[in-house]
């Protein structure tokens, strides 16, 4: 049985597939996750793209000015597996470069399905909880699953970005200027303890 809601979900994945489109027109990254519950974790990739210049896609007729873009959806692997297979099926034809799929639980299936489906669209999985990882981690050879530490949703976009910018010298710029800044920060906090010494700089960072 597939609702009304479902329905539409699929329908419109299913038009956008067959859309003529510039590429600057359609979101290079897709993220979903397993449930709503599972945004506060999977937030840290909204964060990530955001930070790199990244715009979210909300309607697909008004997409927003930024070059490049991504999409969120709710795609439960268990309780809308026809919502599923239709987002992962339509994902190379809508444009999508690469899926970051993230789920909890201890039958955390939506990365794993989402690559098979996707394939060879690439899925970097996320493992919203500790108990989650040996389910997204554990696909059989020949059926590719690139995955991170639980939680690190973050770290999934960062690694997202990588993949889309080896088209794109752009997104390389911007990787690398990221990369600057934390090498930056990282000096300036060597700097201050080397500088203060280490009681008052433990007493500064207490604060």
């Amino acid at each position: 049985m597939t609702t009304e809601g479902v329905r539409g979900l699929i329908e419109d994945l299913e038009r956008e597939a067959k859309r003529e489109r510039e590429p600057e027109e359609r979101p290079e990254v897709g993220i979903v996750m397993g449930s709503d519950s599972d945004l506060e974790t999977m937030f840290g990739a909204y964060e990530a793209l955001v930070e790199l210049g990244f715009e979210e896609l909300t309607d697909y007729d008004d997409p927003p000015a930024a070059r490049f873009t991504f999409e969120t959806y709710v795609v439960s692997a268990h309780r809308t597996p026809k919502l599923m297979d239709a987002y992962a099926s339509t994902a190379s034809d809508r444009g999508l470069d690469v899926i970051i799929a993230g789920a909890g639980g201890k039958s955390a299936d939506l990365p794993n399905m989402t690559a098979s489906l996707a394939y060879p669209v690439p899925t970097i999985g996320v493992p919203v909880q500790e108990k989650s990882v040996d389910s997204v981690i554990g696909m059989p050879t020949g059926a590719p699953l690139v995955a991170v530490d639980a939680g690190k949703s973050f770290n999934a976009a960062l690694s997202a970005v990588q993949i889309v910018a080896r088209e794109h010298e752009e997104l390389r710029d911007r990787l690398l200027e990221y990369h600057r800044d934390l090498q930056e920060d990282v000096a300036a906090v060597s700097r201050e303890l080397h500088e203060s010494g280490t009681p008052a700089f433990r007493e500064r960072s207490d604060r």
